[in-house]
């Protein structure tokens, strides 16, 4: 289980990848770097796209190229062909000093997001979690978090998942599909005593919860019932997201952030630090949700 780098373009922040069954291509960002990007595992060619602002996050739409991209306070709907963006809706008001962060759709098309405070080192607890529905409704569910990040869903919709890396927490959720709503909070993983912080996250097909471990220099599988089934070692200190990509959804792939980016720069040299890296993880994703526009 050897994480290999696959594109070593020293990502300031690398984040959110989702892998695309439309042209088989790793779409992921680069947050301080303000820039979309687009692997190719079969070509190796990586393709860059530069945004005006900081995107958080980011979903597929129904329409090929079409993206739905949470762009500092807002969302937007980002035309990869035409290279164009075009604004949606304003979650959070500007000026506050956060920005969106992780955000992924459920099962059934919604999209949630959270956001943080955007200078992490202030420690500041302003962040907010938001469902967006796909009419355009915005509920925040959440407020008073740090740094939002770990959302994902099982397979079956049936447990949603999300993590505060201020708290050093990953909670579990009980979710019911058709009204979008999450009950019976308890703590899944408490990182105090796990390698580094949680940061993104994914769900395989067996229903098992994958989480980098910012600043631990891992990424970790942990079953349902919170018990942790393998620790994978990866080259970098700061990890920031799996997910499954490739013909049969068996790579896991792992973005990260560079030697001097994030909130505190990394001691340890590391040649690939801030690249994008693959490892046979030995199991199979789940084809990410689009948002139902």
């Amino acid at each position: 289980m050897a994480a290999r780098c696959v594109v070593d373009v020293g990502a300031e922040l690398g984040e959110c990848p989702v892998w695309n069954t439309d042209d088989g291509r790793l779409y992921w960002i680069d947050i301080e770097g303000r820039a979309l990007h687009a692997f190719d595992p079969e070509s190796g060619e990586d393709e860059q796209h530069d945004l005006p602002a900081r995107p958080g996050s980011f979903a597929f739409t129904a329409t090929p190229g079409r993206l739905l991209v949470a762009l500092e306070h807002q969302l937007v709907w980002y035309d990869w062909a035409a290279r164009s963006l075009t604004p949606w809706l304003e979650v959070e008001k500007a000026g506050t000093g956060n920005r969106l962060n992780d955000g992924r759709c459920d099962p059934a098309g919604r999209f949630w997001v959270g956001s943080m405070y955007a200078d992490v080192a202030e420690g500041q607890f302003t962040g907010m979690l938001h469902r967006v529905d796909p009419d355009g409704a915005i509920r925040t569910v959440r407020r008073g978090v740090g740094v939002s990040n770990g959302l994902a869903f099982a397979p079956d919709g049936s447990r949603m998942y999300y993590a505060d890396t201020l708290h050093d927490t990953v909670w579990q959720y009980d979710y019911d599909l058709d009204t979008g709503e999450a009950s019976n909070e308890r703590v899944f993983l408490d990182f105090t005593q796990l390698p580094g912080r949680p940061d993104g996250a994914c769900t395989d097909a067996d229903g098992y919860y994958w989480v980098a471990c910012v600043f631990g220099w891992a990424v970790l599988r942990a079953a349902p019932d919170g018990t942790i089934d393998r620790v994978i070692e990866v080259p970098v200190e700061k990890p920031t997201m799996p997910a499954f990509g490739g013909p049969d959804l068996d790579m896991l792939y792992v973005t990260s952030i560079s030697a001097t980016g994030g909130s505190r720069p990394s001691s340890v040299p590391q040649a690939h630090a801030g690249g994008v890296f693959a490892i046979e993880a030995g199991c199979r994703g789940v084809e990410e949700p689009r948002f139902a526009i």
